[in-house]
């Protein structure tokens, strides 16, 4: 029988710069492939670029940093069927695996022991038509949900969807992230404060420890 493969953009060691899980080591596994086009990516070189791996040789390089933590990345890793059972080989491993998803294709099938992190697309990304609203009930104290926020217009959105889901209630963190360079990140901070809202502000830290642009970190 032929080995199940993915198609991978790059596989990495870096510090985790987002999400609860923010500053411990992470090795990062981006796929390759999206079917969003926010008009803030910071990787559309992942949309194209990419070679063959199979699941073994992935878990074989995986490995080789002798790190606890994964995360599944892109690009888009639901558009590929094959990342399931990678994310359950990874578990099954004894790794503590993460899933970054764009929240517009469905989360239900993947393995329950893995931490999803999945955005709702905010108005200012051109791309909130693509949000996939089931998904929302799959979501558990395991799970992160993630707003990218440009824009006061932006964040009445997200605040609508907080209150309206009761995010915070449902996942084990909401959070509120500016899009680096459009906005000024102290006046999301000032309106949460205002607001009093139960989410966690967070900032790309990797874009603050190396250039904005700089890959495989």
């Amino acid at each position: 029988m032929t080995e199940k493969t993915l198609t991978i953009n790059e596989i990495y060691a870096s510090i985790q710069g987002e999400s609860t899980w923010a500053g411990e080591r992470c090795v990062f596994v981006r796929l390759t492939f999206c079917d969003l086009r926010c008009n803030y990516c910071d990787t559309e070189y992942a949309f194209y670029e990419g070679k063959k791996q199979t699941l073994s040789d992935i878990v074989a390089e995986v490995r080789r940093f002798e790190c606890p933590l994964v995360e599944i990345t892109g690009g888009e890793p639901l558009l590929q069927k094959n990342v399931l059972s990678l994310m359950t080989i990874l578990a099954d491993a004894g790794f503590t695996v993460l899933l970054e998803t764009s929240g517009a294709h469905d989360i239900s099938g993947v393995d329950p022991r893995v931490h999803r992190i999945m955005d709702l697309k905010t108005p200012g990304s051109a791309e909130v038509e693509r949000n996939r609203y089931e998904n929302i009930a799959h979501l558990t104290q395991r799970d992160e949900v993630k707003f990218v926020i440009g824009s006061r217009e932006d964040y009445e959105w997200s605040r609508g969807q907080l209150q309206q889901h009761d995010l915070a209630g449902r996942c084990r963190a909401v959070l509120f992230s500016p899009i680096f360079g459009r906005i000024d990140p102290r006046e999301i901070v000032e309106w949460i404060l205002a607001d009093k809202l139960p989410v966690r502000f967070q900032l790309q830290m990797h874009k603050f420890i190396w250039t904005p642009t700089q890959r495989g970190v």
